[in-house]
Parts: structure tokens; C-alpha cells; sequence
């Protein structure tokens, strides 16, 4: 069954480039990212983990985790690190998810429960559904799934700023609209009246009946 949004995100124990991990333990009480790689030493996702590396001081301030995995082995991620420094500038300090005998990729629904064999012998495109995109609550549920093609490079900022819509309107009766960015307007939900609206946020704008309009609110 593939995860869904509120899924709790399945439990694990793996090896890692920073050492064994339980990862649900290894979340703790804040947000983590799991993104996903075919196979290592792949032009597109040496890009993206060095691009992830760029970012990891925001995701830090977000109180979230990172965490990569590729149908590889944890040696070879380490080999990896290297070629990925070259590329990109960036030292990879987060911990990679060694995955050969693919139980966290079918855990996840990356990969159907009938692949095997060797992950050497394996190409990228055996594991091309491995490029999924995980953002993961303290409750451990599933809060975002994105899943790209292997030829196009993931735009993290975009997870970012989900992210940032995920932590606020986990705290606050509201939703985010399209294109919404940290400072913009947002959305009352439904569940929240107009006098508690009033109370709540000082205000808002009926732009149609069921869509009121307000500005963020600020911890």
C-alpha cells in the first residue's frame, strides 16, 4: 500500500555514514526530510545532495533533520561524498542511508516488493521511482510526499517553503494559498469562527464566503 498524507511513516533500522540509526528515534520530537536517490554516483542526485548540504543551516533552524538513502551501500556512499564535494563545493555532513537489500525503499513503496538482486548490478533506471521526497512531524506522520523523474533536479527551496507552510499551519488554525511565502497572507480554516478570527488574528478579509483572508500570525 503506498503512504498516504497522516500515514505514520514506517520505522526502521539501518546503517548510515554517521552509524546505525532507529528512525524514529532518530526524528525525535522535531521534523525530518528523507529524499531519495536510484543509485549513488549519478549526475543529477550528485547535484542535489551537494545543493542539500548548501541548505542544511535552514533546515536546522526549522528544527528538522535531513537524511539521504540510496539502494547502495553505506561504503559507497562515503566514496560518493567525495565526487560530491567536486561537483558542488559542499561537504556532505548529514547522514546517508545505506539501503542494498532495498527494505527501506520498499517500506516506502519506492520499489515493489518483488525487486532483488544485487544493488552493483543494478542501474539507475531499475531504481528510478527511488526519488521520492519525504517531510516527516514529531508525530512521525507523513506530512509531504513529492516524487520527481530522475532527469529532473529537485528544487528544494520548494520543500522548504512547504515545510515552512506545514510548521505554521501546524500551529495556527490556518492555510497557506498558492505560491505563499514566509510574511504572506494566509487562509482561516473553516474551524475557526468569525468572532474567534477576530480575536484570534485582529482581523481579516472576506474575499468570498468561505475564503477570509488575514495576515500571518507571528509566534
Amino acid at each position: 500500500m503506498s503512504l498516504r498524507i497522516n500515514d505514520i511513516a514506517p520505522d526502521f533500522t539501518a546503517d548510515t555514514t554517521q552509524g546505525p540509526i532507529s528512525f524514529h528515534d532518530w526524528i525525535g520530537d522535531g521534523y525530518a526530510v528523507l529524499f531519495s536517490h536510484p543509485k549513488d554516483f549519478t549526475p543529477v542526485c550528485t547535484t542535489e545532495l551537494g545543493y542539500m548540504a548548501g541548505m542544511a543551516d535552514e533546515f536546522t533552524k526549522r528544527n528538522t533533520k535531513i537524511i539521504g538513502i540510496s539502494v547502495d551501500p553505506v561504503e559507497s556512499h562515503e566514496k560518493w561524498k567525495a565526487d560530491i564535494a567536486t561537483a558542488t563545493g559542499k561537504t556532505v555532513d548529514y547522514p546517508m542511508i545505506g539501503d542494498p537489500d532495498m527494505t527501506v525503499a520498499k517500506l516506502y513503496d519506492m520499489l515493489p516488493a518483488s525487486a532483488s538482486g544485487d544493488p552493483a548490478n543494478r542501474t539507475p533506471a531499475d531504481n528510478q521511482t527511488v526519488r521520492s521526497v519525504f517531510v516527516i512531524g514529531p508525530d512521525k506522520k507523513v506530512k509531504l510526499v513529492l516524487t520527481y523523474p530522475m532527469t529532473t533536479g529537485r528544487n528544494f527551496e520548494e520543500i522548504l517553503r512547504a515545510l515552512d507552510s506545514i510548521q505554521l499551519t501546524a500551529k495556527h488554525q490556518v492555510a497557506t494559498p498558492a505560491g505563499w511565502k514566509q510574511g504572506g497572507d494566509v487562509i482561516i480554516t473553516a474551524a475557526v469562527s468569525d468572532e474567534d478570527a477576530q480575536t484570534r488574528f485582529g482581523g481579516f478579509e472576506r474575499v468570498l464566503p468561505y475564503l477570509r483572508r488575514t495576515a500571518q500570525p507571528r509566534d
